[in-house]
């Protein structure tokens, strides 16, 4: 090779790494979560087992309390939590295991439940829940179990599967990721649960892998994985709700879905609107599964209206 095809070779390269490096700053910009709200103060509240929940609250008025999806901590609600702060008293906390929140183990659903109840009674008064995904299905046990303690629901996109709309979740998948975290590979847990969990293609999940600085965070809390598939044990098959689970769940509900949203969130909140004794289904215009975080704004404009302090 001559030097001159060598050099041109070379800043090809150099070009392509420029690129690629500009992306990736790009995509850290657009998925960047800010800091908390200006005000926020740093507490925390003591769950049944002893589990230590750190939480910010910030804003005054009514109070909020914003559960999390899968794999995030309280980062992921703080774009939100700064658009509702002018109406409501927000309390953004890091689930168990999470963030600055400790961890007690054997994990099961009602111990996620008594954290929220910590929460709300270091209130004081009843709360709203905001459910995000996952964090929506946590929200109804709480509310199911909590009773007039929960005044009102909003629940984004629950990720519920109960028609053909998307292959189920395998049975197998919390035994994969459990095999990965067993073997110290908090990598693969996360793209197992992206890739078989959330049926994102494989390039699609190494582009993530590469493209997301928050991926390094995310391997960090990869042990609550299964947490979440817990969590929505029994909405995965692709078939009907259980029936009983949220019988008692009778605060008035709002199940909502961007309408840019995968057949299936449509699907499943209808569902549950359908199944629940005070709820109703309603599509946000121009919104998807990511509107948390990039869209807080019209989020929060959704909930202060559902809420009613417009």
């Amino acid at each position: 090779m001559s030097a001159h095809a060598f050099r041109n070779i070379s800043f090809a390269l150099a070009g392509f790494v420029v690129l690629a490096l500009g992306v990736r700053l790009a995509f850290g910009r657009l998925f960047s979560t800010g800091a908390a709200p200006a005000e926020a103060v740093q507490k925390t509240a003591t769950s049944e087992d002893g589990t230590v929940i750190a939480y910010e609250q910030a804003g005054s008025g009514p109070v909020i309390i914003l559960l999390s999806s899968a794999l995030a901590d309280r980062n992921g609600a703080r774009p939100l939590a700064r658009q509702l702060t002018s109406t409501f008293t927000v309390i953004n906390y890091d689930r168990r295991g999470r963030g600055k929140s400790t961890n007690t183990e054997p994990y099961a659903v009602e111990r996620e439940v008594d954290d929220l109840q910590a929460l709300a009674n270091s209130a004081g008064v009843s709360v709203f829940l905001f459910g995000n995904s996952s964090g929506a299905a946590l929200a109804l046990d709480a509310a199911a179990r909590l009773g007039p303690k929960v005044t009102k629901l909003f629940l984004y996109e629950p990720p519920f599967i109960v028609d053909g709309s998307r292959p189920p979740i395998p049975d197998t998948l919390i035994q994969e990721i459990n095999a990965s975290l067993s073997a110290n590979k908090p990598d693969e847990a996360v793209s197992l649960f992206f890739g078989k969990g959330m049926g994102i293609p494989g390039p699609g999940v190494k582009f993530m892998r590469w493209m997301l600085p928050a991926w390094s965070d995310m391997t960090k809390i990869a042990h609550t994985a299964p947490y979440d598939l817990m969590v929505l044990a029994g909405t995965q098959s692709g078939k009907p709700l259980p029936v009983d689970r949220w019988a008692h769940a009778s605060s008035p509900t709002l199940v909502a879905v961007g309408s840019k949203g995968e057949p299936f969130f449509h699907s499943g909140a209808k569902a549950l609107a359908g199944t629940l004794s005070a709820a109703q289904y309603r599509s946000l215009d121009g919104l998807d599964h990511s509107a948390v975080l990039l869209a807080p704004k019209a989020i929060a404009a959704a909930i202060r209206e559902f809420f009613g302090n417009r």
